[in-house]
């Protein structure tokens, strides 16, 4: 970054995001993200946890609470997440990447460690209990923010799009160790010791990642658009001296990707509105339909899943972990084998492909439930391979709205895409369970699966129509930050475009 007798008063000419999009891979991005994506793990973990304790926590060696003091946890937790992620995604955009995902670990580590501490049933305690899963809500809504963000702006543009759809993914890994986990201490420990220790193995993995963290430097991109220069030529060049290091040599920086940068005002939310639904009004529908589909199908899935095992299977509540695994697995292989497709065939391509095709796999897995065709194990097995491409779809959601709205108000526009799935998607397992009631009507229930079809079908259709194709972009080329006032040598007026044109 140099300074530049043609650039305009106030502004800096930049190239830190062509010299971030240049680098090779090397061990510094795998240590990124290593250490950033450990929130979709602890996210799968906590639910998981919650939910396998769940039974446990009615009994009169744990807290006695009744089902529905157990059921209003989970949507004590959700309501966290939403408010979270509202709050300090807009933190993220103005404080930085860094501070934030530093600070949300954090709150989690607070929140779920001290659910673990709840010594009784009271009303004192049970609003204790409710207040930590709150708080353990928000750390994990705040990471899903500032994490994909951070992410996004640090991974060079080749590679984006497999990592973010991973790293997404790894939500199943945490769903697996939260199972084995507490299928352990719950079978082989006292319930009473048991069901704590669940709720501090995110904590104790926190704990080490947050050691981890403090040692990721803050996003340049972020920096170079709110004014600092500076830190971030110091930044950027720390980044390049530890790439080299590993032996990668270099690839020469694209002078006629620079850009004139000058500091936007600080932008809220009402601010935030203008941008999505007035200048970029068809990527938010798209941002809004990719997140409530994915969210009404998961959680009317997996929130009931169990419910659909015990009920029309006969599967003991004991076994159904085992279930779980299998469940998981097939999430977490989809994003693993077919993410990088994302980066090759394109964006546009495979969101749809994925959407589409989960929803004709449901709804065909529907008819043979309700032919009687399916047990508990080809049941199961049905629903591995159809969020094996579900699970890549739901990811590509959360990977398509944090690249396609400008740096500056980034986080805060996933944070806005997350609530509205997850409050539209809280109406899935209500839904559902209705559906399923005794499991002596079947047909409701494939109604139930014909319905979760047919909005994947349709969020599919929408992204067909609408996705952007940014596959091998930088995020530059996608939207055009907000202070950023000239390109390749042209200004706004002469052509260099608009936030809102790209």
């Amino acid at each position: 970054m140099s300074g530049s007798p043609e650039v305009a008063e106030g502004a800096v000419r930049t190239l830190v995001p062509a010299r971030i999009d240049r680098l090779p891979w090397s061990r510094f991005h795998t240590r990124m993200v290593v250490a950033l994506g450990v929130a979709w793990i602890l996210d799968g973990l906590e639910i998981t946890v919650a939910s396998a304790v769940a039974e446990t926590l009615t009994e009169p060696e744990t807290l006695a609470l009744s089902s529905t003091a157990v059921g209003l946890m989970a949507t004590v937790y959700l309501a966290g997440e939403v408010v979270g992620a509202l709050l300090f995604g807009n933190l993220s955009d103005r404080l930085g990447r860094r501070n934030l995902f530093m600070i949300t670990l954090g709150v989690y580590l607070i929140g779920s460690g001290l659910t673990a501490f709840t010594l009784g049933n009271g009303p004192g305690w049970i609003a204790f209990l409710y207040v930590t899963r709150f708080i353990a809500g928000m750390g994990i809504g705040g990471e899903y923010a500032a994490i994909n963000s951070a992410i996004d702006e640090l991974i060079p543009a080749r590679y984006r799009g497999r990592v973010d759809i991973a790293v997404n993914g790894t939500y199943w890994a945490g769903a697996v160790i939260g199972t084995i986990g507490t299928y352990i201490l719950l079978n082989h420990m006292s319930l009473s010791v048991g069901w704590r220790i669940g709720f501090l193995i995110g904590p104790v993995l926190g704990v080490v990642i947050l050691l981890v963290r403090r040692h990721l430097p803050e996003s340049p991109r972020w920096q170079i658009m709110h004014g600092h220069e500076r830190a971030a030529e110091t930044t950027i060049a720390g980044i390049e001296r530890e790439v080299a290091a590993t032996g990668h040599e270099l690839p020469p920086i694209d002078e006629s990707k620079a850009m004139e940068v000058k500091p936007a005002e600080r932008i809220g939310f009402v601010a935030l509105t203008r941008v999505l639904f007035r200048e970029y009004p068809q990527r938010a529908v798209l941002g809004a339909s990719l997140m409530i589909s994915q969210s009404f199908l998961y959680n009317a899935i997996f929130f009931t899943y169990t419910l659909v095992l015990g009920k029309f299977y006969g599967v003991p509540a004991s076994e159904t972990p085992i279930y779980l695994i299998a469940f998981a697995a097939g999430n977490l292989l989809g994003p693993f084998t077919i993410g990088h497709l994302f980066d090759t065939v394109g964006r546009r391509t495979m969101i749809s492909g994925t959407y589409i095709l989960s929803g004709v796999l449901l709804a065909v897995s529907a008819a043979m439930f309700y032919a009687g065709w399916l047990n508990a194990v080809t049941q199961t097995l049905c629903w591995c391979v159809i969020f094996f491409f579900a699970s890549a779809g739901a990811s590509s959601a959360y990977l398509t709205v944090s690249e396609i709205f400008p740096l500056e108000v980034r986080a805060k526009s996933i944070a806005v895409f997350f609530a509205i799935g997850q409050c539209v998607g809280a109406l899935g397992p209500g839904i559902y369970g209705a559906l399923i009631g005794d499991g002596s009507r079947p047909g409701r229930l494939f109604l139930g699966y014909l319905l979760g079809a047919a909005v994947m079908i349709i969020g599919g259709v929408i992204a067909r129509a609408l996705a952007v194709n940014a596959e091998g972009r930088a995020l530059e080329d996608i939207a055009l930050p907000l202070s950023v006032t000239g390109r390749g040598g042209q200004t706004r007026s002469e052509g260099a475009g608009s936030p809102f044109s790209t």
